[in-house]
């Protein structure tokens, strides 16, 4: 399938075939109708991959002191190393996705094949997302308006901080995608609102949304235009400008009522002058996304849901109400859209939003991908949806380069799980060690593609038995999580492979047990045994082999104290 990718190294787009996601247990497998370019996000993504080493320091001080304490616990080298490998790895882009649901994995309740459906899904034919960040789309509402509720959803959140009430005045400050949006939230809550920004054609449009505005290239100082505006100043300031600079932030405070509430939903520059704060008892908030529940793996990717009565707004509900505006017209996206290109344009996409040409929303459309979804679900075998819309949307699920097998080759190998350390030194050492590696299969198919493109691996795919089921990979690496490893190596010896897994082999006596059994009942046609190892590289190390050599002839029982110097280990793993 098609997805765009961007590298952190120099800021490239690309439109690239990675193999199509599996259905994951609480997540959506969905074939994508369109997708929107965020003009924040995506844009200051472009910036960051386009400037050079000492830029992306300044844009990014919190990686910088973890880069300081990876150099101190791990030495030059190795750190070097670890940077380069991330900035080569290629970033998925977008987060604002529309489409049909084609499978729904284990556990799911709630949705179902066929399903119209909003995510935050990233800009590729098939995507795989948890089922709280969705919401089933009303049939009223258009692809390419549904397509604006996770924008709309960041924009919804500014709005329930800052708590606006019937006739009270607002200010919003950037009228991009998001403050336009804000706009008309404020609107639809009966709120008098001021749109500041320094596009004209922005302004009319917010003009046309029921706002006042003031062309901020027309003025030196905005806040007497606002106070006269307000009558003494607005109840609250929405900031929804994306710069560094420290204006909007000032600009908010001075403008403000008494105990007026300023919310941040974009970017801005935040050295603060005290007093302006102090004098007012001004409240001032930064909001998260689409709301409760963002970056909280146990809600995200646990699917736990928080209880109605007490967190009233997620971020699902937030979706929800987007959509109900959406539907009932309270909300208009159709001026929003400036631009709209297929999936294989998209790199003509990204060069409006990073050139100089006036744009707002822009759309990438997926007709392949949407067409094949509608015929699999107008077919007369609803259960068929998958098998089908698989064949006709991800007929290019896995990657493959011209390459043939070779009757005196080294072992077929197959390396299911491609993370940093398979990539960094996994693959490496087995190819200098002359493996011939044919498969890498991961759960995100664009990390496996990477690695198949960085190694010249003919094959990458998102399914793992398509590795166990291949007779030409005689051995297969298992280098996932831990809690996974046992299944796999499992799988690998009844399927009759070799076996090399990470460490640890198990993380049970029980599961040691079942590999023991798996072991002893192997499929073996010649009748030897398979061979398993288990990668503790310390047992190469050379100081241990030095002392297995100097403590060769001793026979008294010896005792050993190792202290390793790996940091600290989170909490929670």
């Amino acid at each position: 399938m098609k997805q765009v990718v961007q590298s952190l190294a120099d800021g490239r787009t690309e439109v690239i075939d990675v193999p199509a996601p599996q259905a994951r247990p609480g997540h959506l497998l969905v074939a994508t109708h369109a997708s929107l370019l965020s003009a924040g996000t995506e844009r200051m993504l472009l910036e960051f991959g386009r400037a050079g080493l000492l830029g992306k320091i300044r844009q990014q001080p919190d990686k910088v002191r973890q880069v300081i304490d990876k150099f101190r616990a791990d030495g030059l080298w190795p750190t070097l190393e670890a940077v380069r490998s991330r900035l080569a790895q290629p970033v998925p882009m977008g987060y604002s996705n529309v489409g049909t649901v084609l499978d729904v994995g284990a556990g799911m309740t709630g949705f179902e094949p066929g399903d119209r459906v909003v995510s935050n899904g990233p800009h590729a034919e098939v995507v795989c997302v948890p089922k709280n960040l969705c919401a089933r789309v009303p049939e009223a509402v258009s692809d390419d308006a549904a397509a604006f509720t996770v924008v709309g959803s960041i924009a919804l959140e500014g709005l329930r901080l800052a708590r606006p009430t019937l006739g009270e005045s607002f200010a919003v400050i950037g009228l991009g995608l998001v403050g336009l949006l804000a706009v008309q939230l404020l609107r639809a809550n009966g709120c008098r609102v001021l749109g500041l920004d320094f596009d004209r054609d922005r302004l009319a449009l917010s003009e046309r949304f029921g706002a006042e505005t003031i062309d901020l290239s027309c003025v030196d100082d905005p806040v007497p235009h606002a106070l006269r505006f307000a009558g003494g100043g607005v109840d609250g300031v929405l900031i929804c400008a994306a710069t560094q600079k420290n204006d909007p932030a000032a600009h908010a405070a001075r403008m403000c009522r008494k105990r007026g509430r300023i919310v941040l939903v974009g970017v801005c520059g935040l050295e603060l002058s005290r007093a302006d704060f102090y004098e007012k008892e001004l409240s001032f908030q930064v909001s998260c996304s689409y709301g409760p529940g963002r970056y909280d793996a146990a809600y995200e990717q646990g699917g736990r849901d928080y209880p109605l009565p007490f967190v009233r707004w997620t971020a699902q509900r937030n979706f929800g109400a987007v959509l109900d505006l959406l539907g009932s017209g309270r909300l208009d996206t159709a001026p929003l859209v400036t631009h709209c290109y297929p999936i294989e344009r998209a790199i003509e996409a990204y060069g409006v939003l990073g050139g100089g040409a006036p744009s707002l929303g822009i759309l990438l459309e997926y007709a392949a991908a949407a067409n094949a979804a509608l015929e699999a679900a107008s077919a007369p075998d609803a259960g068929g949806l998958l098998a089908r819309s698989v064949s006709l949307v991800a007929a290019r699920a896995s990657v493959e380069h011209a390459g043939r097998i070779r009757g005196s080759a080294p072992v077929g190998v197959g390396f299911i799980g491609v993370g940093e350390f398979a990539v960094r030194v996994l693959l490496p050492a087995f190819r200098a060690a002359g493996a011939d590696v044919r498969c890498v299969a991961g759960r995100n198919g664009l990390t496996a593609a990477h690695a198949a493109r960085k190694f010249s691996i003919p094959e990458a795919t998102t399914d793992a038995r398509r590795i166990l089921d291949d007779p030409a990979c005689a051995a297969v690496v298992i280098a996932t999580r831990h809690d996974s490893h046992a299944e796999y190596v499992r799988q690998a010896l009844e399927a009759g492979k070799h076996v090399f897994v990470e460490k640890p082999l198990a993380i049970t006596a029980e599961q040691l047990d079942t590999l023991e059994d798996a072991f002893a009942e192997a499929p073996w046609r010649d009748g030897s045994s398979p061979l398993v190892m288990v990668g503790f590289n310390r047992r190469f190390s050379p100081h241990v082999r030095k002392m297995q050599e100097l403590l060769d002839g001793v026979v008294e029982p010896k005792s050993f104290l190792y202290t390793v110097n790996a940091g600290a280990i989170p909490a929670g793993h």
